[in-house]
């Protein structure tokens, strides 16, 4: 089975509860989730996480399916992957282009209204369940 990596964004009030429903409910891998906080927004996180086989697109709100480059921490959503490109490479998008990926270290990119969105990220804390 293929694993994908998830990214979930919740409110402070509501990391619990997403934790304990993501245990409880899907077979992650490696038994860890990520909470990672935004500097941007300290009230708000992001929990990465894989899922052995399956989607769960439909199950999680806030949720978005997730690439992750581990020499930079950097978590990223393709389209946003080809808008960073897009930029470092005066406006051309060449998927032979080596992205500096030190640019992004520690934070998450998305693309909001066909920008690209950068936030910055620390870790909050690994979650660790069990079997």
């Amino acid at each position: 089975m293929k694993n994908k990596l998830f990214c979930s964004f919740v409110k402070k009030d509501n990391l619990q509860t997403l934790i304990e429903y993501l245990i409880n409910n899907f077979p992650i891998r490696n038994y860890k989730i990520f909470v990672l906080t935004l500097t941007q927004n300290p009230l708000e996180y992001a929990c990465t996480y894989g899922i052995e086989g399956g989607n769960i697109l439909n199950n999680v709100d806030n949720t978005i399916l997730v690439h992750k480059k581990k020499e930079t921490n950097t978590i990223y959503t393709i389209n946003a992957l080809n808008k960073a490109v897009k930029i470092h490479n005066n406006g051309s998008l060449d998927f032979n282009f080596k992205l500096n990926w030190d640019f992004y270290k520690n934070s998450i990119l998305l693309t909001d209204s066909n920008q690209l969105k950068v936030l910055k990220t620390k870790i909050y804390k690994v979650v660790e369940s069990s079997d």
